[in-house]
C-alpha cells in the first residue's frame, strides 16, 4: 500500500488548458486594497447622492435664514468629523496604492481602470477643496443667520454653485466606483486563471 496520496485529474481552465500557476510570492495586498477602495468610494458616492436627492431639495423649501442655519450645522458636523476626514482622504490613497501594486505586478488590465478611478476621485477632491469648502466658509462667516445682513445674496450664490457642483461630485464618484468594480472583476479573473 502506497503512502503517497493519489491525485485526480487536473481541472482545466475555461480555455481547455490546465490552469497557469500563480507566481510564487504573489501579492496579498491587491484584493483587500481593491475591496477597501470600492467600499470607501461607495460611501463617498452615497454621501454626495444623499445631498443631491434629499438634503438640498429639502433645504430649498426653507426660507433663507433656516437654510443657512441648517447648512452651517451640516458643514460643521462634517468638518469636525475625524471619521469623515479620514474616509475623504483615504479613498484616494487606497485607490492609488491599488494602482501602484497592479502596475508593479504588470497587471495593466487591472491598473488602467484604477487610474481612471483615482483621476475621477482626485477631481472630487479638487472641486471640494477649491470651490465647495470656500463656499462653506462664506456661509459660516455669516454668523447667526437671524441677525446677519445679506443672507439672501449669500444663499443665492451658494446654491447656484454648490448644488450643481455636488451633482458633479456624485457623478465623478459613481464613475470612479464603476472603474473600481471593473478592476476588482479583472483582478478576480487574473487570480483564478
Amino acid at each position: 500500500m502506497s503512502h503517497h496520496p493519489t491525485s485526480g485529474p487536473v481541472p482545466l481552465a475555461p480555455s481547455g488548458r490546465p490552469p497557469t500557476p500563480l507566481p510564487a510570492g504573489r501579492d496579498r495586498a491587491s484584493g483587500p486594497l481593491l475591496v477597501a477602495s470600492v467600499l470607501c468610494t461607495g460611501l463617498m458616492a452615497g454621501l454626495f447622492f444623499a445631498y443631491d436627492v434629499s438634503v438640498m431639495p429639502g433645504l430649498a423649501e426653507l426660507d433663507d435664514r433656516a437654510y443657512a442655519t441648517a447648512m452651517q450645522r451640516f458643514n460643521a458636523m462634517l468638518d469636525g468629523s475625524p471619521l469623515f476626514g479620514l474616509l475623504f482622504v483615504a479613498t484616494l490613497g487606497l485607490t492609488v496604492a491599488a494602482a501602484i501594486v497592479a502596475f508593479r505586478r504588470k497587471r495593466r488590465t487591472v491598473a488602467v481602470p484604477l487610474v481612471v478611478a483615482a483621476a475621477c476621485y482626485l477631481a472630487v477632491l479638487v472641486i471640494t477643496v477649491a470651490i465647495s469648502l470656500p463656499l462653506n466658509s462664506e456661509l459660516a462667516a455669516l454668523g447667526d443667520p437671524d441677525t446677519a445682513q445679506g443672507v439672501h445674496a449669500v444663499i443665492e450664490k451658494f446654491t447656484s454653485v454648490w448644488v450643481p457642483l455636488n451633482v458633479a461630485r456624485t457623478a465623478l464618484c459613481v464613475v470612479s466606483l464603476g472603474a473600481l468594480c471593473s478592476a476588482l472583476i479583472r483582478h478576480g479573473r487574473a487570480t483564478t486563471r
